[in-house]
């Protein structure tokens, strides 16, 4: 996993592959501890993501309430088909701000 500033309202994650019950917690730590005071928007990169369980599914809706709590967004970009597939099962995808190419 890869967390860059884009610039001063933008943290960038990239590189998850899997968002599951054994790194849940990690993940949801690292990207925590990565945002800036004055960041507003979090896009994660979900093209190459794998896998995602309920686990990792708590971990985006923690995300989400993080960001939405300082007036900010949770974008997802690009979920691979299968964690496109979870979004839509589980109706998330009406609740995250989901972009492509």
């Amino acid at each position: 996993m890869n967390i860059q500033q884009k610039d001063a309202q933008t943290t960038v994650v990239t590189g998850l592959q899997e968002l599951v019950a054994v790194n849940a917690a990690m993940v949801s730590d690292q990207i925590r501890a990565a945002l800036p005071a004055g960041c507003t928007t979090l896009d994660l990169d979900l093209s190459g993501m794998t896998f995602l369980d309920s686990s990792g599914l708590g971990v985006l809706i923690s995300l989400h309430k993080t960001m939405r709590s300082r007036s900010g967004t949770l974008r997802l970009y690009q979920p691979a088909p299968s964690v496109q597939q979870v979004l839509e099962l589980t109706r998330l995808h009406r609740v995250f701000e989901i972009t492509g190419p």
